[in-house]
């Protein structure tokens, strides 16, 4: 069973309906106990960093995560500003992020001269960095469907685990251990986006 963390923040609906299509057991919840005892975890997200970790603390959630994550190590999918959750910090904004990945959260910058704008919106390309629970160096052209600002720098490049190619090269899925990220929408991406979220739910 995948327990998506229902903060008010993030596609849920569209995440719970795309697993439903693919067989696999998935719940809503905001209940601080279902988030401790979890099997699995998908922590999604839209909008601003300061809001949603002032909303995940003010229900009382960032403990329960942190037990989930860290002491009893489940598996775990951050998604879009979710992935940004699991950072340290971001220049979003003031608040201190989850922690769980070794990485900041930085705003996109572009070259001067470079057509492209921020936020960047629309289908990529992603390349995978490595061998990981969601992506295999060897299947190439998977276009997935991004809406962000912001983007995760690693300390490690060991916890990169694909990059898109946006004018420079951004990472865009994370993963450390028990702990994966996608910068992307995996809800929205079709085809794609479900062989990600069946891959999560074999881990």
């Amino acid at each position: 069973m995948i327990t998506v963390v229902d903060y008010g923040v993030g596609n849920i609906g569209a995440i719970i309906n795309m697993a439903d299509y693919l067989g696999i057991d998935a719940e809503a919840s905001g209940d601080p106990e279902k988030i401790r005892n979890a099997s699995k975890l998908i922590l999604p997200g839209v909008g601003a960093f300061d809001k949603a970790m002032l909303t995940l603390q003010n229900r009382g959630l960032i403990d329960p995560l942190n037990e989930a994550a860290l002491k009893r190590q489940i598996p775990v999918l951050g998604i879009c500003l979710g992935m940004q959750l699991l950072a340290r910090r971001s220049d979003e904004g003031v608040q201190s992020g989850l922690g769980w990945i070794a990485a900041d959260v930085l705003r996109i910058t572009l070259p001067p001269e470079s057509p492209l704008k921020v936020p960047h919106i629309g289908w990529l390309e992603v390349k995978p960095a490595r061998m990981s629970a969601l992506f295999d160096p060897a299947v190439h052209n998977e276009r997935f469907y991004f809406d962000h600002g912001y983007y995760v720098q690693c300390d490690s490049p060991q916890d990169v685990a694909a990059t898109i190619d946006y004018g420079v090269e951004l990472c865009c899925a994370v993963n450390s251990g028990n702990v994966s990220g996608v910068q992307f929408h995996p809800e929205k991406s079709h085809r794609f986006g479900m062989r990600v979220l069946e891959a999560f739910g074999k881990i």
